[in-house]
């Protein structure tokens, strides 16, 4: 009977046999000091980002970035919506060389990824959108600045003087402050205005209000015993100047619905234009000599009266889940939006929900141009700042070329093409 490892120790070899040496065995160890590796290279996927993410940032501002409206539900839904599709690959093709080259609205990018517009987006790091631009940048894909940025059109546009970047417009009941947003982001150089449309009034949001969430965050009762758990957010903070309103005074029209300790999202809101029409957008049109998006949920019915108002994209969206809650997913839409456009050039952009490559492998074997990221590149901010944003973007990049190669097509308009035959949803053929 064979020795246990234990007694084979120190007892040497015999004729040639296979008992280990004591120094042999030592030798065997690998007793180097240990090593901690930087905190992206543990995160393997847009959900170690997040969870990073969390332990990072105190709970009211990782509940702005996280949370939807009301109960919820579409919060949850847009991410399993794409999880109901199943891939049906094609085999034996030359997919050693795939190509991720995308047309954007007349503009080429190396991947059809694009950064949706976020608010305030100083409150998760002050590096805020110039990060987020730079990374952008880095990757070739188009950056979407919000109205409620943190960092201002010209400002973003300074520090990104050659990159592609779009505006993404709130309507205001002021309608100077609306044509100022709209000549200054066409004086800046941006290419893209995405109107959005589903923000007539401002959506339940129940973590923020719980948490007394204002803009800019304040240090009260509340954030001062968050301080003791997470220093390092609020020493970064408090060395970089207060977060502001970058692209308007809120004293202009808002200061009459400010708390005492700030503005809300919604006494924010109040003063987007809940009457607008698609006269409204029409004189948008007029203004603005470049591309021009919608951006909500949008169904095929709206899709079609788009292309009469020179619409030449739309953006589906229900807001990340942060509006109208049950709102159909995004996703969802795309199919019967495309079917519905199929004999015009729009072209149709997605968010809400994009969690992987792969869902940005199903968005265009629906039909779509490019599919958009949020959350994702927030966490990202969160948890190393730019290096965070551009970890993301390339787990993102990764996850969808090697989709792309398994699903057996080259490029991204042969994904595009033959969607019908690569993708099924879990009730047939999508």
């Amino acid at each position: 009977m064979p020795l246990p490892p234990a007694q084979l120790i120190g007892r040497g070899t015999t004729s040639g046999g296979y008992l280990l040496k004591l120094s042999e065995a030592f030798g065997l160890l690998s007793l180097k000091a240990p090593r901690f590796p930087d905190i992206l290279h543990r995160c393997k996927t847009i959900e170690d980002v997040r969870k990073a993410a969390r332990r990072r940032v105190p709970q009211p501002v990782f509940d702005y970035v996280d949370g939807g409206a009301d109960d919820e539900v579409s919060l949850r839904e847009n991410e399993r919506s794409f999880s109901d599709y199943r891939f049906r690959p094609v085999v034996l093709n030359d997919v050693s060389e795939p190509d991720l080259t995308s047309d954007i609205l007349g503009t080429s990018a190396a991947m059809p990824i694009g950064l949706a517009p976020t608010g305030y987006t100083k409150m998760v790091h002050p590096q805020g959108e110039a990060a987020v631009g730079r990374a952008a940048a880095r990757a070739g894909t188009p950056y979407v600045l919000s109205t409620m940025s943190s960092t201002s059109i010209e400002d973003l546009r300074r520090v990104l003087p050659g990159s592609d970047l779009w505006f993404q417009l709130y309507v205001w009941k002021d309608r100077g402050v609306t044509r100022e947003l709209v000549s200054r982001a066409w004086e800046s150089g941006y290419r893209v205005i995405e109107v959005s449309v589903d923000t007539a009034v401002s959506g339940y949001r129940v973590r923020d209000v719980r948490n007394g969430l204002t803009i800019p965050p304040q240090v009260n009762w509340g954030s001062a015993m968050q301080i003791a758990v997470k220093p390092r957010y609020w020493t970064t903070m408090l060395r970089h100047p207060k977060m502001t309103f970058a692209n308007f005074d809120p004293n202009r029209s808002i200061e009459q619905d400010r708390t005492s300790d700030g503005f809300t999202i919604e006494n924010i809101t109040t003063q987007f234009d809940p009457s607008l029409t698609w006269d409204q957008l029409s004189e948008i049109r007029d203004l603005w000599p470049g591309s021009l998006a919608i951006k909500g949920p949008i169904g095929p019915e709206d899709a079609r009266r788009a292309l009469h108002y020179g619409v030449d994209a739309v953006h589906l969206s229900n807001h990340g889940g942060r509006q109208l809650d049950r709102t159909v997913a995004p996703v969802d839409l795309i199919k019967p939006v495309r079917e519905a456009t199929a004999d015009n050039a729009l072209e149709i952009f997605v968010d809400s929900g994009v969690r992987h490559g792969a869902d940005v492998a199903t968005a265009l074997a629906l039909g779509a141009q490019a599919a958009f990221i949020g959350r994702p590149y927030l966490y990202g901010l969160a948890v190393a700042q730019e290096r965070g944003v551009d970890h993301v973007l390339q787990l993102l990049c990764q996850q969808l070329t090697r989709t792309m190669q398994l699903l057996g097509v080259r490029n991204v308009s042969e994904l595009r093409e033959r969607g019908s035959e690569l993708l099924m949803s879990s009730k047939g053929i999508a």
